[in-house]
């Protein structure tokens, strides 16, 4: 007892995080309060146990980086609570026999997210089993072929559950990925960076070098593009792409994978259905208003009725939209809180990207720095893939919002991610200046 003691009173506080936490928590209880009188109702006991859960799961997590990890970017968690906050309200006003099981979620990603910062002794360790995590990612991926399960009925079996808990490994590759890319890029990067064998007037890079990523790559792809998880592959390729841009600066390499990318889009186009119909629906979800563009038109119709700010928390029909509190929570927010609303989501997720590069600026370990810059491309990707594809900007992927769509493995997934990026931004290898 007196050793803990001690160790809380030599604990450096971490105020401005002790305060921006306050914010989550009155969104939460706001949000939840509305709903209920809105629905003729006081706020329920379940109401008040979703506040308390939140509450204990921040204050929690806000210990313990202050107990062990003083040096953590304090900004990082109370952007992301915010986003986990307004999940959970969307989710009580959309799936209300949801909310528990979101609630537990949160609560276990909060778990999850001390725990990588109390196993992980530091950084410098994850580089050392480079090729572990990759093994271990791919090898979940591919026992989806064995074990794999559908309980959405969409035909794909991307899941893995036992007594009605389902998990999505490729949301655990995707993390796993990054820390093979970072420690692959940092021990070649200056090899990387040098011209290759010349092809007629194109400079090939060192294709020695570069094999090893690729096939990693083509793997990792190869499998989630025969489950018909494109969402999953199309984040896998940009995150590649972004960490070999940061790793060499070289923009030859971005052209080159853009073009190949290309190629294989027409490829994938070609022979397989689901990708020409995802396709011809981003180009004229109307015409098949009444069936394979169905969902994307809705999305659209309820973005449109929200206008500036929204017809109100609970007086939308945001039920129209097909599995609206996964693929297209935007559309519901949009339509409820309006484009006021749906830019302080937008304005959320900048945040969170501008946090995670900043923290890699400052970190003067390489493979760190790295590591947050992947860790912070997968957050951006994401949202920035799901976010244009409801707004018919791109092609729909089946990709969710990070942190703030329904959905147990992608809510574990992203609170360990952020557990890598508060473990590297506590680093004491630090640069002098702030970005």
């Amino acid at each position: 007892m007196k050793a803990a003691w001690g160790v809380l009173r030599q604990a450096r506080p971490r105020w401005t995080e002790l305060l921006l936490l306050v914010f989550p928590i009155m969104l939460l209880a706001s949000g939840l309060t509305l709903i209920a009188l809105a629905r003729g109702d006081a706020p329920s006991d379940d109401d008040r146990l979703l506040v308390v859960t939140l509450a204990t799961a921040l204050f929690l997590m806000h210990i313990w980086l202050t107990i062990r990890h003083h040096r953590a970017d304090q900004v990082v968690l109370p952007t992301a609570a915010m986003l986990a906050s307004l999940s959970m309200v969307m989710v009580v006003r959309l799936e209300p026999d949801l909310a528990m099981r979101q609630a537990l979620w949160v609560s276990v990603g909060s778990l999850a997210l001390v725990l990588t910062l109390a196993v992980v002794p530091s950084i410098g360790w994850l580089r050392q089993y480079r090729y572990t995590w990759a093994a271990l990612g791919l090898l979940l991926v591919l026992s989806t072929f064995l074990f794999g399960i559908d309980p959405n009925g969409s035909g794909a079996r991307l899941w893995l559950g036992f007594g009605g808990v389902y998990f999505q490994p490729s949301e655990i590759l995707k993390v796993l990925l990054v820390i093979f890319f970072a420690a692959y890029l940092d021990d070649y990067r200056e090899l990387l960076t040098l011209s290759g064998p010349r092809l007629g007037p194109i400079t090939l890079p060192p294709l020695p070098y570069l094999a090893p990523l690729l096939l990693m790559l083509a793997v990792a792809l190869g499998i989630v593009v025969l489950q018909r998880d494109l969402g999953a592959a199309l984040l896998l390729f940009g995150l590649f792409l972004s960490m070999l841009f940061v790793a060499t600066g070289r923009i030859t390499y971005v052209l080159g994978s853009l073009a190949v990318f290309a190629l294989g889009a027409d490829i994938l186009y070609r022979f397989f259905s689901v990708v020409k119909v995802r396709v011809e629906t981003w180009l004229d979800p109307w015409a098949t208003a009444s069936t394979t563009g169905y969902q994307l038109v809705q999305g659209l119709t309820a973005l449109a009725a929200g206008g500036l700010f929204g017809v109100g928390l609970t007086y939308g029909y945001p039920g129209y939209v097909p599995a609206v509190h996964t693929d297209f929570m935007i559309a519901a927010i949009g339509e409820e809180l309006g484009l006021a609303g749906t830019l302080a989501v937008v304005g959320l997720y900048v945040v969170l990207v501008h946090r995670g590069l900043r923290v890699a600026m400052l970190t003067a370990d390489s493979f760190a720095a790295l590591l947050a810059a992947g860790l912070t491309s997968v957050l951006g990707i994401q949202a920035l893939v799901i976010l244009g594809g409801t707004l018919k900007l791109f092609p729909l992927t089946g990709v969710t919002l990070p942190l703030l769509s329904y959905g147990g493995s992608s809510v574990l997934a992203n609170f360990v991610l952020l557990g890598l990026l508060l473990a590297v931004s506590a680093e004491p290898q630090r640069r002098p200046h702030a970005a």
